[in-house]
Parts: structure tokens; C-alpha cells; sequence
């Protein structure tokens, strides 16, 4: 190999020696290009050159055809053990939460943090005030716990959180985001009573026996208490946004979602992008749910990226999460919330009738949807509201998304096909939560928890995601998790479900590109589209598949940029 390189190094150098320096003008070589054996390049095939010019690739193939494009101003990369793939994409998350928790008080328990017990939970946020000088009566607020792996097997409660402290007001989420907890003060600041009226779609719960309210909220009960608003600035927050790129850039990720928010906030991010770009893209989803008609009316697909930001459609919320076992079921949970009845099912929190009129008002518009959707009746509801919005008419190509899609039947995989709805796979949840999801709804229907291989063997196309910051936007962890299945005790559930490592890559890539109509730019090293790119330490394709998740990300490149450097060793 040394040798050829020596001899292509010969070659070139006397062809560019012939050459006049009219011929050499410096517009015709490359930026930067990539030598090696493990270029992946998600579009079938096989290179071992890549030449980038400006945000483009110019050029692909072995290195007798590449290495002429070399001037003395090109960055040459060696790739030698390390693989070269397109920019990771992230399907589905919350760009602006990982910013702003990225600044609260972080409550997970392992792998992500360190929270094991209830009692951890009082220690922390008494650490946080006392480390923090915070003020008496300054709101507290903190995310990340998670009630399936506390040593108490609940979610800590107002007395819980009194404990920590009765002179600042506590809310701490849950780490699903579809429940919080609050103290005493908190709930009294924010006026909760017995008698307080629970919007629709969430539930306030008691103390048994009685109506008081024991500070725990579910859905769209949360919006009593107040949220993480009131602990981080304005400019705090928005220099946290360019910090969270960087962090998503770590990743590998090269466009990040931004999910759940208002259009007031989407033109905030634009100006802020036009001041200074991005240096990721990042495609907004505005939230249907609170909107009125007339605001919805106004509501349009951005085509084109205003300093790395777009609009790429409109997110409905239909239920909760099945980790916080408010997924909304067709068939009862195995193993509900504490004092439920047995033929629980959880609620939507949506009103499907609504749901569906709006779905089809946007896409008669050719307004791209998503809907949250985790049981299978809220996905059933999901999937009618598309069927009723293509009736009559050959099926557009809309690309409707079911986000998360957890609990999907075999049946619905089948109309989903029918429809063209992709779905977007919530799969580190057999990692995460899998354990948690056997008790909950019983080893069949938990085995069947993110169907990545039925919705193959179908020919859907689908994508995954983190739904950060719920988990960190780790996507050798995502990747890693969708080919093993394998859950926190070691079980492997659903092993007839699992990816291959490159069917996981397609959905990180390819699939992820199509999902936001972007296919012709992104998505594959080829010629002629976006120069974004991530190099990791070795090969994905070779590697131990129970090593995935520890292949480091080596260099992010996004529009031909290095955006993130890591370890060169």
C-alpha cells in the first residue's frame, strides 16, 4: 500500500507539472480528500477516494482518479483503520432541550447518570442549592428521573421532594418528558388544589383516599406547574442552543431536529441563525397541539435552510410514553400506574377527531406531519387521520411520520405500508426500558417493542432516533441497541426484531434524508450532494456487534466543515 501511494504521489506530481498554470487554477481542486479502505458510502458503492469542494462532493472513487484533484492547499486524510460514512441524522429529538438541560440539575441513573434511589434524588437537589448559592424561594428544576430504576419503584412525590427543601419551589421531570413532580411550594405557588381543574388529556394524582394532590403530574396536567423557563435566561438560553450543536456535532450528527415548538420561537432561531450560522442544520417542527386553525393555516414547509434552520412541517402529540405507562393501549397493561384499575389503558392526549380534521387540512396543503404516537390505539387513531386526509385520491406523497411508534401491531405495520406513513423507531428503548416494558405489557407485546425487522421484511422505510435529551444523542449507542436488543439485565428481547448494523446505518442515513424529503442531498457519500460526514475510529460493518456502541466518533464534517474534532489518537 506505501508503495502505491508513493508511485500515485509520482503520478500526480507530473501531471500537475505539465500542466500550465492556467490549467491549475486552484477552483478545479478539491478541499479536502479521504484515502481509504472503509469508506461506507450508503449508496452501493464501493470507493476508496472522496473529494469534497466547498459544502459538495465533487468526486468519488479509487485513488488513481482522486488523487489528481490534490492541490498544495488540499487537506489530504488518511483514513488508515478508521471508516468514513455520510453525516448522522437525527430522525426525531429536541434540539432546545438538550441546550437548556444541558444547564439544570440531572437526575438519571445509570449509564447516564449516577441516581439510584429516591433518597439520591433529595441528596442531589440539596447539593444543587447549597453548591449553587440558590436563594430561598428561586425555582428548582430538574429532569431525568426515572421511577423504573429507583430503588423505591415509584416516582418521588411532594413529601419526597419537601424533604430537599420547603423554601424553594421543586418540579423535577420525569425522564420520559410526559410526567413531572413537585414539592409543597411549588404546587402552592402555582395555585394547585384539590379543586384544581385538570386540562384534558393529563391527570393529577392523589393521595389515596383523598383529592389532594400528591405532586405528581401526567401529560397535559405538567403545564400547571412551571417550567424550566423560569431558571435560564434568555441569552443564557441562546448560547446554550450554539453549545448543543457542538454537542450533537460530538455525535456525528450533522441535521438535528428541533421538535415541539411555536412558530414565534422557530423565528427567533432564524434571526439568530442569520446573525450566525449554525454550523449543523437543524429542521423545526412546529406544536400542533395548542394552535388554533388560523394559526395552523399559516404554517408552510420551508424548502430551503436560513442559516442552517427550516421548517419541516407539524408535530402531533396522541398519548404519553409507555415508560411512564400513559401509552395509549387498545388492551390493557399488563402492569399499570399505582391504583389504576385493571382494565387500564391509559388516555389519549389529544382529541383524535381534531387530530384528524387538522392532518388533513396540512396535507391538502403538502405541509409535512409527524404524530406521536406510542400505544397501539394512538397509533391506530394516528393512522386513520392519514387514511382519511389520502381517501379519494392516489396516494401523495406525503411522508407522515409516527414518532416513536413503540407498540405497533403487526396489522397496522401493514396499513402503514399501504399509506406510505414511515415510522421512526424510538429503539434504545429495549436498552433502556425493555425490563420495565416486559412487566408493563407482557413478553409478547414487549418483544415486539420497535419492529425493526418486520417493518424490513415489508420494504417500509423507517428511520431511529434518542428523542434527546431524553436519552444523549449518542447514535453508536442508538445503533448499537437496534442490532442487539439486548436490555439492562442481559435479556435479548425480541431477538427476531434486531437490524443489521448496515439496515441501523440506512435508518441513521438514507432513511433519515428521505424522511425529511432530502434524499437528493443528503444521506450518502455521492457526488454532487452535501458534503456532510463523520469519520469513527474503525469499521461498524466489522467491529464486535457488542462493541458498537464503544466506537468513538473521530470527526464530524458538516457543508465540507470540520465541526467536531475528537481523541486523533
Amino acid at each position: 500500500m506505501a508503495e502505491n501511494k508513493v508511485m500515485l504521489a509520482v503520478i500526480v506530481g507530473a501531471v500537475l507539472g505539465a500542466c500550465s498554470p492556467a490549467e491549475q487554477n486552484l477552483a478545479e481542486f478539491a478541499d479536502l480528500i479521504f484515502i481509504g479502505d472503509n469508506i461506507i458510502t450508503m449508496d452501493n458503492t464501493n470507493v476508496s477516494a472522496v473529494a469534497i469542494r466547498g459544502d459538495r462532493i465533487i468526486a468519488t472513487g479509487n485513488e488513481m482518479e482522486i488523487l489528481p484533484l490534490q492541490s498544495s492547499t488540499t487537506r489530504l486524510i488518511e483514513l488508515g483503520d478508521r471508516a468514513l460514512l455520510p453525516g448522522f441524522i437525527d430522525a426525531h429529538g429536541h434540539f432546545g432541550a438538550v441546550a437548556t438541560y444541558s444547564a439544570l440539575l440531572d437526575l438519571s441513573s445509570p449509564p447516564v447518570g449516577t441516581i439510584m434511589s429516591i433518597d439520591d434524588i433529595v441528596v442531589a437537589i440539596q447539593n444543587w442549592i447549597s453548591d449553587n448559592n440558590i436563594p430561598d424561594g428561586q425555582l428548582i428544576y430538574g429532569f431525568g428521573y426515572d421511577d423504573s430504576l429507583l430503588l423505591e419503584q415509584r416516582h418521588p412525590n411532594r413529601d419526597d421532594l419537601d424533604r430537599a427543601s420547603t423554601s424553594h419551589p421543586i418540579v423535577i421531570r420525569h425522564v420520559s418528558g410526559h410526567l413531572n413532580a413537585a414539592n409543597s411550594m411549588a404546587l402552592s405557588q402555582s395555585q394547585i388544589t384539590a379543586e384544581t381543574q385538570v386540562p384534558q388529556g393529563g391527570v393529577m394524582r392523589r393521595r389515596p383516599g383523598s383529592e389532594e394532590p400528591i405532586g405528581v403530574m401526567e401529560e397535559t396536567a405538567m403545564a400547571l406547574l412551571p417550567g424550566s423557563g423560569g431558571v435560564i435566561s434568555e441569552e443564557q438560553g441562546w448560547q446554550l442552543r450554539r453549545e448543543a450543536a457542538d454537542i450533537y456535532a460530538s455525535y456525528g450528527i450533522t441535521t438535528i431536529q428541533e421538535s415541539n415548538v411555536s412558530p414565534g420561537y422557530v423565528s427567533a432561531l432564524k434571526s439568530h441563525a442569520q446573525d450566525e450560522s449554525f454550523p449543523v442544520d437543524i429542521v423545526t417542527f412546529i406544536m400542533g397541539n395548542p394552535l388554533s386553525d388560523i394559526e395552523l393555516a399559516q404554517v408552510s414547509q420551508d424548502v430551503e435552510y436560513t442559516g442552517g434552520v427550516r421548517i419541516g412541517g407539524v408535530k402531533f402529540i396522541l398519548d404519553g410514553s409507555p415508560q411512564g405507562r400513559t401509552a395509549w393501549m387498545s388492551q390493557p397493561y399488563d402492569e399499570g400506574p399505582p391504583g389504576v384499575d385493571a382494565d387500564y389503558v391509559a388516555y389519549p392526549s389529544y382529541d383524535p377527531d381534531v387530530y384528524r380534521t387538522r392532518v388533513s387540512a396540512l396535507l391538502e396543503r403538502r405541509v409535512p406531519v409527524l404524530a406521536h404516537a406510542n400505544g397501539d390505539e394512538a397509533i391506530e387513531h394516528m393512522i386513520d387521520g392519514i387514511a382519511d386526509a389520502v381517501e379519494g385520491e392516489s396516494i401523495p406523497d406525503h411522508r407522515s411520520v409516527i414518532i416513536h411508534a413503540q407498540l405497533i401491531r403487526s396489522d397496522q405495520l401493514d396499513r402503514v405500508k399501504e399509506l406510505g406513513i414511515i415510522p421512526s423507531y424510538y429503539s434504545v428503548h429495549p436498552f433502556f426500558w425493555g425490563d420495565w416494558h416486559r412487566r408493563s405489557f407482557g413478553d409478547e407485546r414487549a418483544s415486539f417493542i420497535s419492529p425493526v425487522r418486520a417493518t424490513i421484511n415489508r420494504n417500509i422505510p423507517f428511520t431511529i432516533h434518542n428523542d434527546s435529551p431524553i436519552v444523549p444523542p449518542d447514535m453508536m449507542r442508538l445503533i448499537s441497541i437496534t442490532v442487539n436488543r439486548q436490555t439492562r439485565s442481559g435479556y435479548i428481547l425480541g431477538p427476531g426484531q434486531r437490524a443489521t448494523v448496515m439496515e441501523a446505518l440506512y435508518a441513521v442515513t438514507q432513511g433519515a434524508a428521505f424522511q425529511y424529503f432530502e434524499e437528493d442531498e443528503k444521506g450518502s457519500i455521492t457526488p454532487g450532494k452535501r458534503a456532510d460526514l463523520v469519520i469513527l475510529e474503525t469499521n461498524p460493518l466489522t467491529v464486535d456487534p457488542a462493541r458498537l456502541a464503544d466506537v468513538e466518533i473521530k470527526e464530524t464534517f458538516a457543508r465540507g466543515v470540520s465541526v467536531y474534532q475528537g481523541n486523533i489518537n
